[in-house]
């Protein structure tokens, strides 16, 4: 039996949102399929879980391409081509220009590891800890053109009362996974 709805899921480094959310694909938890990963960066671990997991995927330098509208160009093509409905960025760390977000209006969320509109940006985990914050947490959005301040969908939050910059980074991406889970499958029906 067919998912009925596709996804892309782009993403820049580990990969972990990105697999949690192809198994829970594969799982049927979601109803869709993760059809295209796109990444930024080659030598990105996620990567090999794409390979690992059978995801088709697109693989680009920007560096490569004149401008960030050519490769922002062929990554819609490449999207539109595999029929996705939905972009998920799960750690994608460019900010998505006009080219796709006019080619998919509407149907790109993000991930964003604070409680926006607090930290926004790169480093927000990190951000978080030097303000002082006892609460931290994660956030779904709708990606417009401004940077992290597209329509909240969804947020969830993390106590934690400690320095340790690694334990609450993997308290949020366990609160990531859950959260972007359940979101999709909103989104999708």
């Amino acid at each position: 039996m067919a998912a009925r709805h596709k996804i892309a899921v782009f993403a820049s480094g580990d990969g972990s949102n990105f697999e949690a959310i192809t198994e829970a694909c594969l799982r049927g938890e979601i109803d869709a399929e993760v059809a295209l990963m796109i990444c930024d960066k080659p030598s990105a671990r996620v990567c090999s879980r794409a390979e690992r997991l059978g995801i088709s995927s697109f693989v680009f330098t920007p560096a490569d391409y004149a401008s960030k509208a050519d490769y922002e160009r062929e990554i819609a093509a490449r999207c539109e081509q595999a029929g996705i409905e939905l972009i998920c960025l799960a750690g994608y760390m460019r900010i998505v220009g006009k080219t796709l977000l006019d080619a998919f209006a509407g149907r790109i969320v993000n991930l964003h590891p604070s409680l926006l509109p607090a930290f926004k940006g790169a480093r927000a985990i990190e951000q978080a800890l030097e303000y002082g914050v006892k609460v931290f947490g994660a956030t779904i959005h709708y990606v417009d053109e401004s940077l992290d301040g597209g329509r909240i969908i969804a947020q969830r939050a993390v106590d934690y009362h400690g320095d340790d910059i690694a334990e609450i980074t993997a308290a949020i991406h366990a609160v990531e996974h859950a959260l972007y889970i359940e979101t999709i499958k909103k989104l999708l029906t």
